[in-house]
């Protein structure tokens, strides 16, 4: 509990509207930071005396708004944040996306039929359709081949070949490029949610001890997502066997159970793997086996 004689610099948050913005919800809810809506649809509220101004904005505005010092805090993908230049602070990669973990990447794609097969090989003069102009003038300059950048709107992929010869877009799995008849020849660079932080916040000590504080809250629960608690109780005959099988953060606790020949052991464990290793466990010796949900793990 916080008192309210406490000196409590609250710090104002940008949160991202449109793919992100579920994921982002969830995540702050899990964390128990609640984003509560308003009756303005980009207005909300986080009960907790640390955060003030609460805003939901398109991603791409994100960045520049943080770097201006309109909030001390703002979620937005690593492509946001390099096309528009910001100078902020990068708290912390969250590493989620619209569907949940992943990164997606930003890549140079073609049609399938054209005999091309990287950047360097694009005719100079060819029309480029992006959401990412200047990322997009970085990378070709960088190549020394002039191109026309046109910048699009969205459905990026629809318009090759009548309107444009390259596509520069953000991707996840290629799947949507494929089906329009593209494929990728180059990958300009890779991208995720990012947690990131006003400079001039970044170096008050008051509001960055409030930033780091919703940092740990948030990287908690992603840490916590692929992870399981396991516990079970082990005879002591079979323990030096089943502990070389058991994989761990750093070590399992273990303590000798009360008047009798057996140990109880917990660890944490990846949830992919977890479904294999109870039966090799119930094999081994061990007894009582509980798998556990983790809301959170501070390292």
């Amino acid at each position: 509990m916080f008192s309210k004689k406490q000196n409590v610099r609250m710090i104002d948050i940008a949160i991202p509207k449109g793919s992100l913005q579920n994921q982002t919800l969830q995540l702050f809810e899990q964390a128990g930071l609640e984003v509560k809506r308003t009756e303005r649809e980009y207005n909300a509220r986080i009960q907790d005396p640390r955060i003030g101004k609460v805003k939901i904005l398109r991603p791409q505005e994100i960045p520049g708004y943080v770097a201006k010092g309109y909030f001390d805090l703002g979620i937005s993908g690593t492509d946001w944040i390099m096309e528009s230049g910001s100078v902020v602070a990068r708290v912390a990669e969250l590493n989620y996306g619209k569907q949940g973990p992943g990164i997606v990447k930003l890549v140079v794609a073609v049609p399938e039929s054209q005999n091309i097969h990287c950047a360097r090989d694009i005719r100079p003069g060819s029309r480029v359709s992006t959401e990412y102009p200047n990322l997009t003038q970085s990378f070709f300059l960088n190549l020394g081949i002039p191109v026309d950048i046109q910048f699009s709107f969205g459905a990026t992929e629809a318009k090759v070949p009548e309107l444009t010869d390259v596509v520069v877009d953000l991707t996840e799995t290629g799947s949507t490029l494929k089906k329009n008849g593209l494929k990728i020849i180059d990958v300009m660079l890779k991208s995720t949610s990012e947690l990131i932080a006003n400079k001039k916040s970044w170096a008050d000590p008051e509001k960055h001890e409030e930033i780091i504080a919703v940092q740990t809250l948030l990287s908690a629960v992603i840490m916590a997502r692929g992870k399981v608690l396991l516990k079970m109780n082990v005879p002591e005959d079979s323990m030096s066997n089943l502990i070389t099988m058991l994989p761990s953060m750093k070590n399992p606790t273990i303590s000798k159970l009360y008047n009798s020949g057996y140990y109880a052991v917990e660890t944490v464990v990846d949830r992919s793997s977890v479904n294999l290793l109870i039966p090799q466990l119930k094999k081994a010796g061990a007894e009582d086996i509980l798998e556990l949900a983790i809301s959170k793990i501070v390292p």
